[in-house]
């Protein structure tokens, strides 16, 4: 990265960085060889390739519920190419009767919620929009209190809690995710959500949360039923209703590259103004969560993903530093944290 007096600039942690994926070295978890490979690279060549599930296999599981219930799935869409793409799929090419679903929790960019509002117009389909302030509490705790925890980890606890409630109230049998095949892992991920805590690239981060969701909570009443951990509430949300969570491009043979012209061409979708990664579309906050896992870890969630489709042969090291490099500033994050009365200095 171009170092400039604004730009957010992170100093020399000493920590290499993988030749062959985008992880720096995390031990005890993750260590490099004398190549400079890390153990996740290593082992991936020598794992026996097996066939990612194929596109027949949805298309079963679709079947089985398909035109049973009131809608045949709930679509989380973010208004972020990967979920926009995951609401035309399953509207036009899977001919399922989508409920689409979009949650603000006062951080979602005015751009990303712009995509949804014509994407849901164009396809013809039912759409659900609910915006709370219930996190914000949270967030600034988390932010204040000087947590290593992540914050999108108990936002997607809280998000998918959210889905399962929407899913039982308007009777979907299988909630729809815009989750690429660098958050997946096979069946792994479809029982943890997105994101398993138990791989070793987000061990460190896992302990972090865990921490921060056990031992500052207790103080704040309208979190006391709050679920600690994601199979806690997968538990509890499974017992309200049995929904299986699902995303396409596991099964799809579409790239973002191609879904991307597919989407600008038929939903008149578009990139938000500002984004992280490049040529991503995440909430506000995100950026916010970026710049600490940076701080307090080297590298983040999508320094994992990535990494994911480099050694699955879906996008190469030099874009994914590309995408990965960091363009924000102080401005930038003073105007997010604003909304929760905070300034950079909370975050220093």
């Amino acid at each position: 990265m171009t170092e400039t007096s604004s730009a957010v600039v992170f100093p020399a942690n000493g920590r290499r960085i993988c030749s062959r994926c985008v992880l720096p070295e995390i031990q005890p978890h993750i260590t490099m060889d004398d190549q400079g490979v890390c153990t996740l690279c290593r082992e991936h060549a020598e794992q026996e390739r097996t066939p990612m599930f194929l596109e027949s296999d949805f298309i079963k599981i679709l079947n089985k519920t398909k035109g049973k219930h009131r809608y045949d799935c709930l679509v989380m869409c973010s208004g972020g190419k990967d979920s926009t793409a995951a609401l035309y799929f399953m509207k036009e090419r899977y001919k399922c009767n989508p409920l689409a679903f979009t949650f603000d929790h006062g951080f979602e960019q005015s751009d990303s919620l712009a995509n949804v509002r014509r994407a849901v117009e164009k396809l013809g389909v039912d759409y659900v929009f609910f915006k709370t302030n219930y996190m914000k509490d949270m967030f600034k705790k988390l932010i204040k209190s000087k947590s290593k925890a992540v914050i999108c980890h108990p936002c997607s606890i809280w998000y998918m809690d959210l889905a399962y409630t929407m899913a039982k109230r308007f009777d979907a049998p299988i909630i729809i995710a815009g989750w690429t095949k660098g958050q997946s892992k096979k069946q792994e991920v479809m029982s943890n959500c997105g994101c398993n805590v138990h791989q070793p690239e987000y061990r460190a981060m896992a302990e972090e949360t865990q921490r921060f969701l056990d031992e500052e909570l207790d103080g704040m009443a309208k979190y006391k039923n709050f679920p600690r951990t994601m199979e806690i509430m997968l538990k509890r949300a499974k017992k309200r209703h049995k929904a299986m969570v699902l995303s396409p491009h596991w099964f799809l043979p579409y790239g973002p590259d191609e879904y991307v012209e597919i989407i600008r061409k038929n939903l008149d979708w578009g990139y938000t103004e500002q984004s992280y990664p490049r040529k991503s579309t995440n909430c506000l906050l995100n950026f916010v969560s970026v710049h600490n896992s940076m701080r307090d870890f080297g590298y983040t969630h999508y320094h994992v993903e990535m990494s994911k489709l480099i050694r699955q042969g879906e996008l190469s090291r030099d874009e994914a530093l590309k995408n990965l490099d960091m363009g924000f500033d102080d401005t930038l994050l003073n105007s997010i944290l604003g909304e929760l009365d905070l300034n950079v200095d909370a975050i220093r």
